[in-house]
């Protein structure tokens, strides 16, 4: 019987969802015993005309991680859908944007203004900026171009599952591969981790107050947290309640606040707007000067709230005057 075939691509992230993989450490031996993969450029020499080559839905499974910002991702991307059965959307930024989302906040014409103009690491005195096509003496340069956006995989492409995290744990990306091999997948759509909020992994849960009420909150480096307590109790800002579970809470077990990279639970539209209205409904005052002078102790909320979400929120990003 042959092996299933299996390919990862990587577009825009840090590329911390590749690493993933080799985390699965001595896992991996029996990924690569029970999978053939056919495709994986970061870790050996595949070329995309190897992808070309194969017949449509030859690939059994492809994980792709990472957004979508650069034509040659978007086009990458829909050669891999067409060449794969499934596809799972693998890590936050493919699911939900990710870091690189939040780009969205400005436009594209900022960004290469500053990182082109601006910047004080600008060295070459000519300014210049990458062009999509360049006429050189041996003829033409091509680069990808450079989208107005950040777009999640599922914007760009029909998307079969979600596997979550910045990046997904190893026991996750292992109990994923598995349950492809048993054909045991859920529902087409479903996010493959569990469904309960986070703190049900927290061992600092059960300190954690019937009433919980805050009035302040903290930046990590100006306490030293009782890792025995409830970090939201203290102060710190902890997504843990509107974020789902299946991370294992190793940041927590760490001292370091979730900051809500396993994305939404089910049936939340909106993921940013959650974590404000139920921080909003824990904060101890109905005094305006007082809400003020708590809510100014987040010092971005948009980078806060939607960090890993913004291109798959409501909001989407920034929005032009023109809209």
């Amino acid at each position: 019987m042959a092996k299933p075939k299996v390919a990862f691509y990587w577009c825009s992230s840090c590329g911390g969802c590749e690493e993933a993989v080799v985390d699965l450490a001595e896992g991996i031996l029996q990924v690569v015993e029970a999978v053939d993969i056919v495709f994986w450029p970061v870790a050996l020499d595949f070329k995309r005309r190897d992808v070309e080559a194969m017949p449509d839905g030859a690939i059994d499974v492809c994980f792709i991680n990472g957004a979508i910002r650069m034509s040659e991702q978007e086009a990458m991307a829909k050669l891999l859908r067409r060449k794969s059965k499934l596809v799972i959307a693998y890590g936050s930024c493919a699911w939900m944007g990710g870091i690189p989302g939040l780009a969205n906040l400005t436009s594209k014409k900022a960004i290469f203004d500053y990182v082109y103009h601006q910047a004080p690491t600008i060295g070459n005195g000519s300014a210049v900026e990458p062009l999509p096509r360049t006429e050189v003496p041996e003829g033409e340069l091509e680069l990808p171009e450079f989208s107005e956006k950040v777009r999640t995989l599922d914007q760009t492409i029909e998307v079969d599952y979600y596997l979550p995290g910045c990046p997904p744990t190893p026991k996750i990306t292992l109990e994923a591969v598995e349950a492809i091999l048993k054909g045991a997948l859920p529902e087409k759509g479903s996010v493959l981790a569990g469904d309960r909020a986070l703190c049900h992994e927290c061992k600092a849960n059960a300190s954690k107050p019937e009433k919980l009420l805050i009035k302040e909150f903290k930046r990590i480096q100006e306490v030293i947290p009782d890792l025995s307590k409830c970090l939201l109790a203290q102060g710190l800002l902890c997504l843990g309640p509107v974020t789902r579970g299946g991370c294992e809470a190793r940041c927590l077990k760490a001292g370091m606040p979730c900051t809500g990279c396993f994305g939404p639970l089910e049936k939340v539209h909106d993921y940013g707007a959650k974590a404000l209205s139920a921080l909003a409904s824990i904060v101890d005052s109905r005094d305006e000067a007082e809400l003020t002078r708590i809510f100014d102790a987040i010092p971005d909320p948009a980078g806060t709230f939607y960090r890993y979400s913004l291109p798959a929120s409501l909001l989407g990003g920034k929005r032009s005057a023109e809209g």
